[in-house]
């Protein structure tokens, strides 16, 4: 047992006074000296909430850390993100990244038959989380956590739906490690297997690192971001039925599919009683299939994201459009660059110093890995059709691999690093076949283009989006450009998508 016992009422009234503080603030046991001739230390912030806010001594113990009112409770202190979107006044918080819950112990967790007795459950039943805002855009050492404001802190229990998830989770986990060892002589060179072929079907929580490094559970970035975006006020909505595992899911979208196949959209907007309206070309915007989906299983916002469920398991909806010959039309845009966060290095608690971040490390990487797209698959009748007249077919799931993302993904990361980081990155003029410099109409100015990765040679790729060349804010290497989104090549999808059959 944990041995250390505080009070619900006691704890409320610690962790009240030292929010708004910053970890320095509230170091009133000095443990950041301990930075200055050692800067290989790593997990200050836990420390300093331990030593200092709640005055224990480190404790390498298994078990929860505190005793709360008699129940045992596990303390993470974990870091954010806090910022205000351009052009908003209210708040946006963000998990910094996933949260390590214990160890994957194979020689352990296949003795383990009953969940709720689980060391992973022991670890998850009772959580208080001590959230601290990590305003710096690059790694810093342990010492400059110093200056890092506590936000909040809030005691956390699953609810009963998301606990049968994590029951599955976990079960999907033990259960092909079971296998590996019943069927394989040497089931150490099985292992690495873990993180990779298992991502698909875990819904709250993923293993990381990979053999032969000991993996440990963690609740996925999405997920920890979930819980602190409630907990700072986000709204989400909850869908009357609930789905325990992606097959529940999947078996729910199966059953859509077979009500739904065949009608266009512009059915599907009647018979679901969805109001969109019309753009200039008397069509409507792909942002009405998100829609679709969300009425189709009950729900009402507009976006899968405001959706719970959705939103914890990193579940990103996805158009895909179809033509008669089955070919994509399209290119598919992701997200907006960070190049702060793309180019930045990483503190080694090894080195002792900064380092270069690895792929791994990345937020291209962490995207990748841990979403999953949901895709809403249409067909035209006749080539160029409108949105409107294009035919539902079905869905597809699709969660990349790892040789993907470890060939076609990272050649991207590394080679945007590369231009950014070593002032390779160039804008020249675009020329015409006979030589002379091209020219926007709508703003005649000279068409230029950025030397980043483009759709002729990569299948994920960069392109700036912007409505007007005159309007460049953005300024990366002392170059004016549009805000730069990573794409992924609309043939490359449907090659993607034609290894997956429909749910």
């Amino acid at each position: 047992m944990a041995k250390h016992p505080f009070t619900f009422n006691e704890l409320n009234m610690i962790l009240s006074e030292a929010t708004g503080k910053t970890l320095g603030e509230a170091d009133v046991n000095n443990v950041f000296a301990k930075t200055i001739d050692k800067p290989k230390i790593t997990g200050i912030a836990g420390d300093v909430v331990e030593q200092s806010i709640l005055g224990y001594p480190a404790d390498s113990d298994s078990d929860p850390d505190l005793i709360v009112d008699g129940v045992p409770t596990e303390l993470k202190t974990t870091g954010i993100r806090v910022k205000i979107p351009k052009g908003k006044t209210k708040k946006e918080y963000k998990a910094k990244e996933p949260m390590s819950i214990t160890a994957v112990s194979v020689n352990n967790i296949v003795k383990e038959d009953d969940f709720e007795d689980s060391r992973f459950w022991h670890k998850l039943e009772n959580l208080l989380l001590v959230y601290y805002n990590y305003a710096a855009p690059k790694a810093v050492p342990a010492a400059e956590y110093a200056k890092f404001i506590i936000e909040g802190y809030q005691f956390h229990q699953f609810s009963d739906e998301d606990k049968e998830i994590l029951k599955n989770d976990w079960t999907i986990v033990r259960d092909f490690i079971r296998d590996i060892q019943a069927n394989y002589v040497d089931p150490c060179t099985e292992y690495p297997r873990i993180s990779s072929e298992l991502r698909k079907q875990l819904m709250l929580i993923d293993t990381a690192p990979k053999y032969p490094n000991p993996p440990r559970f963690r609740l996925k970035q999405s997920t920890v971001g979930t819980i602190v975006e409630k907990h700072f006020g986000q709204k989400l909505e909850e869908l009357d039925e609930t789905y325990s595992s992606f097959k529940e899911l999947d078996d729910e979208l199966h059953r859509l599919t077979t009500l739904y196949k065949g009608h266009t959209v512009r059915e599907l907007l009647e018979m679901l009683h969805i109001n969109a309206t019309l753009n200039k070309h008397k069509d409507v915007s792909k942002s009405v299939t998100e829609q679709i989906i969300v009425k189709m299983l009950g729900g009402k916002a507009k976006k899968l994201s405001k959706i719970d469920l959705f939103s914890k398991a990193g579940i990103i909806p996805k158009t895909i459009v179809t033509t008669t010959a089955g070919t994509r039309t399209e290119d598919m845009k992701l997200f907006q660059i960070d190049f702060e966060e793309w180019t930045r290095s990483e503190y080694d608690s090894d080195e002792g110093q900064l380092l270069p971040m690895t792929f791994d490390q990345s937020f291209v990487y962490n995207y990748f890995a841990e979403h999953q797209f949901l895709c809403i698959v249409f067909q035209e009748s006749t080539d160029g059709d409108k949105l409107l007249d294009n035919k539902f077919i079905g869905f597809k799931r699709l969660a990349f691999d790892e040789a993907f993302i470890n060939s076609t993904v990272k050649k991207l990361w590394e080679d945007v690093r590369k231009l950014v980081i070593d002032g390779l990155l160039v804008e020249s003029v675009v020329y015409k076949k006979d030589g002379t410099p091209q020219i926007n109409k709508k703003t005649n100015t000279i068409k230029k283009s950025l030397n980043f990765p483009k759709s002729a040679e990569y299948d994920v790729f960069v392109r700036g989006s912007g409505t007007d060349s005159t309007h460049k804010n953005f300024v990366l290497n002392g170059i004016h450009m549009y805000s730069q989104y990573v794409w992924i090549k609309g043939s490359t999808m449907v090659n993607l998508l034609k290894e997956i059959d429909f749910i």
